[in-house]
């Protein structure tokens, strides 16, 4: 039986532990050469030993083939060399998982100017240097006359997309990759490839500690839905943010535009009030921040 990603090569970001780690196996089990990348830190984004070698490892066990990478996806020339690493290592890149972050939760006003870099850096920019990079490959390719059905498939997260008490930081970078993946859909589109999020709910040590995470399905619960984005057969699904607990799989559908009223002229300030009060009974109310 052929395999979903037979030949096809990717680099996933943050591949050493939890929801990463099992992305990676599961594309190496669909035929995919992994580049796996790991920083090494804690939970709270300190350094610490780096695990990519253990899945670099596991990955070769299963008889597929996998190059560790130790490089700071937020550090933008670190980020150019981890995909020049793929195309050196394996000939070329067709997919790009966007996993790696780390979570300082504090409640809004206990936030420090620290703690929010930090966490906007490794998960913001920690999305955009690979994909800038990966991006300008592609489109290189492209306009040579070799173009490659490319895919990216980043990791926003219910946080991001609702909002999370206690997680004012986590909560703006993860939608700012809801964003970022919209314009990257739209602006590589040309080039053949797609852009995708995931919100995925798992069992992490991201999660374990916060809350009861017992009834929380499995990191490995995610990988499929990413190794069938990766994929060929996904063409045409672009721009799109899926939420993905256990078995199921939900259509994020973002922001709208809703109700309007249109003045024909600039807005009397003691006139505002009763407009917006009207728009508001109008539209739907919106999803209650997780933790209120």
């Amino acid at each position: 039986m052929s395999r979903l990603l037979e030949g096809r090569v990717a680099i996933v970001t943050g591949a050493g532990r939890g929801i990463g780690r099992a992305h990676a196996l599961e594309l190496a089990r669909q035929g995919a050469k992994v580049v796996v990348n790991d920083f090494g830190v804690s939970l709270a984004g300190e350094k610490a030993d780096s695990p990519a070698d253990d899945v670099v490892a596991e990955i070769e066990e299963l008889g597929g083939e996998a190059v560790a990478n130790g490089a700071d996806v937020a550090d933008f020339e670190q980020a150019a060399a981890m995909v020049q690493q793929a195309i050196d290592t394996f000939g070329g890149l067709d997919v790009l998982v966007n996993n790696a972050g780390f979570v300082r939760d504090r409640m809004l006003v206990n936030t420090s100017e620290e703690e929010w870099d930090a966490v906007i850096r490794v998960h913001l920019k920690g999305h955009f240097a690979p994909l800038r990079h990966a991006g300008a490959y592609w489109r290189t390719e492209f306009k040579e006359g070799r173009p490659r059905a490319a895919r990216v498939i980043n990791t926003s997260s219910g946080a991001g997309l609702q909002g999370s008490i206690g997680q004012a930081t986590y909560s703006a970078a993860k939608a700012g990759i809801a964003g970022l993946t919209l314009v990257a859909a739209a602006e590589l589109g040309r080039y053949g490839v797609t852009v995708n999020a995931i919100a995925p709910v798992a069992r992490t040590r991201m999660t374990e500690g916060a809350f009861d995470t017992s009834a929380m399905a499995l990191p490995e619960d995610n990988a499929p839905i990413v190794a069938w984005l990766a994929s060929e057969d996904a063409a045409g699904v672009t721009g799109r943010v899926f939420e993905i607990d256990g078995g199921q799989i939900c259509l994020e559908q973002g922001w709208t535009h809703g109700p309007r009223n249109d003045r024909g002229k600039r807005w009397e300030a003691t006139e505002v009030g009763e407009a917006i009060r009207a728009l508001i009974a109008e539209g739907a109310n919106p999803e209650p921040v997780y933790g209120t």
